[in-house]
């Protein structure tokens, strides 16, 4: 036999036999658990709910020590340099900053432990106590994480917030959990600056960078505030040591303020033992992880996703290099024409994201593959073809050596947006579209692990394991967690429904959160412990289970909407399946129960609207005027159509008007979090008047 033809059959019949085990595969099955009666599943390879994944470690400050002695010579944390910083003015007027950024330099596992260790030191000699509190008030860092385990060194509990909060929300979290110090960079000490007179406790701000702000002066001489560097305190702990304080696993980790999509934040309390569980069971799951990793850190630090991650590359020996969502690539905003983007400097092998990012690097790749035309895209369109009919399961799909093929002379480039090495993607803190998930799957050529969990469970709840390449579920338990279903009569789901149970999620394990920060009474309604002293988080979203113990999300109780003659809108679900209108960057749903019909907001994606009006000749002296003409609405609205059909969404559910926005939303506008979810309330708040003109004959 012909070997090219034994190189083509082999790995076509290997890959066959391998789908056909996985499709069978059990995941999650049933376990029998106390509390509310329901259907729950456990993780089908542990039988006994994890704790940790490392012997004899309890805490993330011992997993931080062990692997900073284990690893002493390794690198750790990789930060870029900053070459240049040039401003650039469009032709609409705006103005942008354009960065030129070095390679990484590197602090080794035992450099990083010398400076936590100092940190630690320092903060004692500063007049901080273990049982005051720290604020990290920040963008993601390599300092953000030195405070953050400097801190667990001295059994300091940590608030964080998101760089990106209002003052209000700032001022409140502060306030709330009576900081004393606060962990910041220059940036955000200008932002305490002009709160200061509404800041109650705070007595220390240390400020990550070195060049202190001159307006921080004045809080220095009225004796309210010591402001100090990041570098002084390690240089003071240096000079007087002090033993370490180390914490138990029962012991408060983080207080982690919600980026409040409804009103002001809630402060979420973790115990090390919450946060050590699901970063164990993420060891479990994600293949081969391993200290030759190297991790491309760019999410907020203040979110869930981001510390779980950090600590667990940091936990068993691979490197982290920090960047930004606006220098992840060559082409982001804020990256110089000719210079390179974090991922293409760093090449990482693992990777977290929202789904949010990898829209964007969908919409990127195709709207480069489409500028170009012709062969390349003819050629790329082919082999995504190819590759999608394999993954479907047709016996005709590119497999073996044409999969090969494809790979070298078609996504290769794709592959190298993201520096080229990516071999495992973490997806997280919304719902990813199976078209994105697809896409991802193929061009980069890697599995994408999509997870469910919330802030109060520590991230922990499910995730989808590597080999499973479905699309639209959320994988099944991770195996710290039971998932349990139970009735939600009112709005129709069952767990006796057939074919699949349903009902609304309830998350149980060692990774649930102790509760809300003074704030009993909401705790009660949402944290509940059953007769075998298991915790229980009701999270208000609505799943179903899938016969191999996966779970899939379908709803959730407070985005449901019922209309005037009494059919229900789930806004969180037309807008996903909305949002993949190459038209639509960003859009919120609005349902009125006194009116039969829906309306929608969208934030229009510009470069895609702006090369259709080119195409038409239609003239427009700016993004805003472009957005008001009658037939760019009419365009995308019949987008937004077909989208609904691809989605199979009824009639009532698609938006009969919209307005389209020009301005994009993002968390500086306060209209999204700054895990880009909508903050439904201000955004109809800022566009009332827009919302009910909508609503007028």
């Amino acid at each position: 036999m012909s070997p090219y033809i034994v190189g083509v059959l082999v790995p076509l019949l290997v890959a066959l036999l391998y789908q056909n085990s996985t499709n069978t595969k059990k995941r999650g099955v049933p376990v029998d658990v106390g509390g509310e009666t329901g259907y729950a599943i456990r993780n089908s390879r542990f039988p006994i709910l994890l704790e940790t994944a490392w012997e004899g470690v309890s805490t993330l400050a011992q997993l931080f020590e062990l692997a900073c002695k284990e690893h002493a010579d390794k690198y750790l944390l990789g930060t870029r340099t900053l070459i240049s910083k040039d401003t650039q003015v469009s032709a609409d007027g705006r103005s942008y900053e354009k960065l030129h950024l070095g390679e990484y330099e590197w602090l080794t596992y035992g450099e990083v432990f010398e400076k936590v260790c100092n940190f630690a030191s320092g903060l004692a000699h500063l007049g901080h106590r273990s049982e005051e509190r720290v604020a990290i008030f920040a963008d993601t860092r390599a300092e953000w994480f030195m405070a953050l385990q400097g801190s667990f060194r001295r059994n300091i509990s940590v608030v964080t917030i998101y760089a990106s909060l209002g003052e209000e929300a700032l001022c409140y979290s502060l306030n709330e959990t009576e900081v004393t110090t606060v962990i910041c960079g220059n940036k955000e000490l200008k932002k305490l600056v002009e709160v200061s007179g509404q800041l109650d406790t705070v007595k220390r701000v240390i400020c990550m960078d070195d060049e202190i702000p001159s307006s921080a002066s004045l809080e220095v001489q009225s004796g309210r505030w010591r402001v100090v560097s990041m570098a002084d305190v390690e240089k003071l702990g240096r000079e007087n040591p002090v033993d370490a304080v180390l914490p138990l696993a029962a012991d408060i980790a983080v207080i982690m303020y919600t980026s409040g999509s409804t009103g002001l934040p809630k402060g979420v309390m973790m115990t090390h033992g919450n946060v050590l569980a699901v970063v164990s069971s993420v060891r479990t799951i994600v293949p081969g992880l391993e200290s030759n990793d190297v991790y491309l850190a760019y999410l907020p630090l203040a979110h869930i996703l981001e510390i779980a991650a950090e600590n667990l590359v940091a936990g068993v020996g691979s490197a982290i290099g920090y960047g930004s969502p606006l220098t992840l690539t060559d082409t982001s905003n804020k990256i110089k024409r000719g210079t390179k983007g974090d991922a293409t400097a760093l090449r990482p092998t693992v990777m977290a994201a929202v789904p949010a990012i990898l829209d964007r690097v969908r919409e990127g790749v195709r709207k480069k593959v489409d500028d170009k035309g012709g062969i390349t895209k003819k050629l790329f369109d082919f082999a995504y073809a190819r590759r999608i009919s394999a993954i479907n399961g047709s016996w005709f799909g590119a497999r073996g050596l044409e999969m090969l093929l494809w790979n070298f002379l078609v996504f290769r480039k794709v592959r190298a947006i993201l520096g080229g090495r990516i071999r495992f993607l973490l997806s997280g803190g919304a719902p990813l579209s199976g078209d994105t998930q697809r896409f991802i799957n193929i061009c980069l050529g890697a599995p994408i692990g999509q997870g469910y969990g919330l802030t109060e469970t520590c991230a922990g709840g499910t995730f989808s394991e590597f080999d499973d390449t479905s699309v639209g579920r959320v994988g099944n338990p991770v195996p710290c967690s039971y998932i349990k279903l139970i009735d939600w009569p009112e709005g129709g789901y069952l767990i006796s429904d057939s074919p699949m149970p349903r009902g609304e999620i309830v998350i149980g394990g060692p990774s649930v959160t102790v509760g809300y920060f003074k704030n009993e009474a909401k705790s009660k309604e949402v944290y509940k412990v059953d007769e075998r002293g298991m915790r229980w988080f009701y999270t208000g979203d609505i799943g179903q289970f899938h016969a191999d113990g996966c779970l899939e999300i379908i709803d959730r109780k407070k985005d449901i909407v019922k209309l005037q003659h009494g059919e229900y809108v789930s806004l969180g679900k037309v807008e996903a399946a909305l949002i993949v209108s190459p038209y639509v960057d960003n859009m919120m749903l609005h349902a009125d129960p006194f009116h039969s019909y829906c309306v929608a907001l969208v934030v229009a994606a510009q470069p895609a609207l702006e090369e259709w009006a080119s195409k038409r000749g239609i003239a427009f002296a700016s993004s805003a005027e472009l957005c008001e003409k009658e037939e760019t609405i009419k365009e995308v609205q019949a987008s937004l159509v077909k989208a609904a059909k691809a989605g199979r969404l009824e009639r009532f559910e698609i938006p009969a008007k919209i307005k389209l926005l020009s301005d994009p939303w993002t968390p500086e506008t306060g209209l999204v979090t700054a895990a880009l979810k909508l903050k439904r309330e201000a955004i109809r708040k800022a566009f009332s008047e827009e919302l009910s003109k909508l609503y007028e004959s």
